[in-house]
């Protein structure tokens, strides 16, 4: 098969494996949650901890995914991903309580690293001259998936019933996360692709000589303020217009206008940032991003509103679809797994669970003071612009 061809297929198969996970862990914990609150006699705190368990999940296994797809291939490990997500779900389809669908959110969390770090790996050595178009792609099926699938969980879920759909979920996932995986791998030594990640590899850090460097630390503490800037939006959008006097049908219409930028716009900064830039690109979407965390408070009216929560969602895609092509330009793509896991920790131990749990405390505190927080978030976005300025590629740092 001809390496322009074949690098097509591994690109999409890498798309699709990413898919599924994607899919359970944005749209399973929103679309089930009345399920489980009924079913389980459960508060909307106890469901809501899901999402700790899946972040939970994913960051401990992101790093040690990072180290084993250079052991044992990233085939494998998209294998296992798909086994253990497609297998989990089948489980939950039997779940007693909500132990259980913690059970469930963990091992998805931990499937989803098994297939998105080998992926967005695969396809960046597939694709070293495009490297952020590749990544963007690749992200953008991760985090489109729910708003692509939802409404056909929905529909079968008033059709089918909650166990019918759970074990039909689990196994399309299984399935197509199989036959994914058997066409994920990374380029053979005789194909000219592979000789160009050959010599990224031989100009690599090591992951300790990555941890000593200043580009590290300062993309680390980008996720951590990016991060939690961008993760409250995901639970502030439609309190924000709730309390701005909407009705919950037009509220949603700010969380979906995130989304949608959060997805498409990865393919969208992915592309720029090969031809202005990595840190280039990040730094302007989370200056614009922090801006519109400082106006979103003051203008009146849905559509405003809705347009500057798209603009928090394009900066929150940009952080994922393009840190990791900057980590490869920084670190090298011989160890890139592991020093990128180590990044992601940053989110997922932090920022995530951080950036919610705080904003969520001021609004507590200061009887839903939304200017406050949206001021202090805005001000992470800053912080955020002025950290991956400092990020440099490895090539430019040397000099």
């Amino acid at each position: 098969m001809p390496p322009k061809i074949a690098r097509s297929y591994v690109l999409i198969a890498s798309a699709c494996a990413v898919f599924w996970p994607g899919s359970f862990i944005f749209g399973f914990p929103g679309m089930l949650r009345q399920h489980w609150q009924q079913a389980f006699n459960a508060d909307g705190g106890a469901v809501g901890g899901t999402v700790f368990f899946i972040l939970a999940g994913a960051t401990c296994f992101m790093y040690l995914c990072g180290r084993w797809q250079e052991t044992y291939g990233p085939g494998k490990l998209a294998a296992f991903g798909a086994v253990t997500g497609g297998g989990s779900t089948l489980w939950l389809s039997q779940a007693g309580n909500m132990t259980e669908v913690y059970i469930w959110a963990f091992s998805i969390g931990a499937s989803s690293a098994f297939v998105y770090l080998p992926g967005l790996t695969v396809v960046q050595r597939w694709y070293p001259e495009r490297r952020g178009l590749v990544a963007g792609f690749f992200n953008m099926s991760f985090g489109l998936s729910a708003a692509a699938i939802s409404p056909v969980f929905t529909l079968l879920l008033s059709k089918w019933g909650y166990e019918r759909l759970t074990l039909g979920a689990g196994c399309a996932a299984l399935s197509i996360g199989l036959v994914a995986s058997a066409l994920i791998r990374f380029p053979a030594a005789d194909q000219p692709t592979a000789a160009s990640a050959a010599s990224t590899d031989n100009a690599s850090r090591s992951v300790k000589e990555a941890l000593r460097t200043r580009e590290f630390w300062c993309l680390w503490f980008t996720w951590v303020f990016a991060g939690a800037a961008g993760a409250s939006m995901l639970v502030l959008a439609s309190g924000f217009g709730l309390a701005r006097g909407l009705s919950l049908s037009r509220a949603v219409v700010l969380l979906t206008a995130f989304n949608l930028t959060n997805g498409f716009g990865r393919l969208i900064s992915g592309y720029f940032s090969d031809r202005i830039g990595r840190s280039r690109t990040m730094a302007i979407s989370f200056l614009c991003a922090g801006l519109a965390y400082l106006v979103m408070p003051y203008p009146t009216g849905l559509w405003l509103w809705a347009a500057l929560a798209a603009v928090i969602g394009f900066a929150f895609g940009t952080l994922f679809a393009v840190s990791g092509p900057l980590a490869v330009d920084c670190f090298g793509m011989g160890h890139f797994g592991a020093v990128f896991g180590l990044i992601f920790t940053a989110y997922g131990f932090v920022a995530g669970p951080l950036g919610p749990w705080l904003s969520g405390q001021i609004l507590d505190a200061t009887g839903g003071n939304y200017t406050l927080v949206f001021s202090l978030l805005g001000m992470m976005y800053f912080l955020a612009a002025g950290l991956i300025l400092v990020v440099q590629p490895w090539r430019e740092c040397r000099m």
